[in-house]
């Protein structure tokens, strides 16, 4: 095999791991940019080049990797980094499962807080330290302000699950016990995974709604025969607050999908640092503080791990693997509450708990193995998909 004589093609061509060279009679112009060197010459790469226009990579080279010694490898490939399709899908799952156990203890940091201070008190001192706390992350890091378009959302996510939530059960754990309370939270993952599809256009499989159903009826069969199934004067507030929050955890995971997820409750905190500043100047003098050990570790929780550490968490783990699934681990929560009530607050649970937290970890393992698919449709302007952080 001979080279064509070419003004812009190479002086040497691979054959079978060898090279051949052009014939020593043909001439060509003094290289210059864009020409090959003179017949018959090895041509010389400079490290860290790649092929100019109107020039043909050397042989055994991948494009875009700059020429080679001009001899070729057979066999080999460009190395391109491999990465399982399962990969992000566990570390939401991972993610969102260690915001579950920072909720699940919430409801007895409450219960210690109240000991030291009233529940309007409560709500806007820990809205304020976990803004605040919030506020350092976003500085340290010099976060941008969110867009224009993200702020209604970002209300949304206020309201509900750092001021909604939080104030209508600590209000409904005032004449509740702990264990009545999680029946809300029992119901809240099948109103989130509903709220979840209708806002981010997921469509759970038959499967998943089954198994979302079941769990969902387990718990709240368990914690209602828990409580002796009566009902409180604090109701009308836990169901209050199941729908608020849903609602929150659903826009704050469609948030989550366009900025990182530890910002979406960071930037909500900060948009209700005012108003928890003014509600705590009001709150504190009207009501009566007695401090102790119980009541500041119950503040410091509620505001730095669940308010905080736990949406954080929570909204990067829903990014990761969608509302609706997401959500379904919040099977759980009552279950773990209902063991920090034993060990934390000293309440009694019968032995049908483990039996319900066998039936609710299949539940839970059937939502997070069905699939899921999104309605056809763009995103909504200026949204490209999931963001990780």
């Amino acid at each position: 095999m001979r080279a064509q004589d070419s003004a812009t093609g190479p002086g040497t061509i691979a054959v079978g791991g060898g090279t051949e060279t052009a014939p020593t009679t043909a001439t060509a112009p003094a290289p210059t940019a864009g020409t090959a060197p003179a017949a018959g010459a090895t041509p010389t790469p400079i490290a860290g080049t790649t092929p100019t226009a109107g020039t043909a990579p050397a042989a055994g080279t991948a494009p875009g990797t700059g020429p080679t010694s001009g001899r070729a490898t057979p066999g080999t490939a460009p190395y391109a980094p491999q990465h399982s399709p399962r990969a992000p899908a566990r570390r939401g799952t991972l993610l969102a499962s260690l915001g579950v156990v920072a909720f699940s203890l919430t409801f007895p940091s409450t219960a210690w807080g109240l000991e030291s201070f009233g529940p309007w008190s409560l709500v806007a001192l820990r809205s304020t330290l976990a803004a605040l706390i919030a506020g350092c992350f976003l500085l340290a890091v010099r976060a941008p302000v969110p867009e224009r378009r993200h702020w209604a959302g970002l209300a949304v996510v206020a309201g509900g699950v750092v001021v909604g939530f939080p104030l209508l059960t600590t209000l409904a754990l005032q004449t509740s016990t702990t264990s009545h309370a999680a029946v809300v939270v029992g119901l809240l993952p099948l109103t989130t995974a509903v709220l979840g599809s209708l806002r981010t256009g997921e469509r759970p499989s038959r499967t998943f709604w089954v198994a979302a159903l079941a769990g969902a009826a387990v718990v709240i069969g368990f914690t209602v025969q828990q409580s002796g199934g009566a009902l409180t004067s604090g109701d009308l507030y836990l169901f209050g607050a199941l729908l608020v929050c849903a609602a929150g955890y659903t826009e704050g995971g469609r948030l989550a999908r366009v900025m990182p997820g530890w910002q979406v409750i960071g930037w909500a905190l900060m948009l209700c640092l005012p108003f928890a500043v003014a509600g705590s100047a009001v709150a504190l003098p009207l009501e009566p503080v007695r401090l102790s050990a119980h009541g500041v570790l119950g503040l410091v929780w509620v505001a730095a791990g669940s308010t905080f550490f736990g949406l954080y968490v929570w909204y990067k783990g829903m990014a990761g693997i969608g509302v609706p699934r997401a959500s379904q681990l919040q099977l759980a929560q009552p279950l773990l509450t209902l063991a920090w009530s034993v060990l934390l607050l000293g309440e009694e649970v019968s032995a049908a708990a483990p039996l319900a937290a066998v039936a609710v970890l299949v539940c839970i393992a059937a939502t997070q193995r069905t699939g899921r698919r999104r309605a056809p449709g763009p995103l909504p302007a200026g949204e490209t998909g999931p963001v990780r952080s």
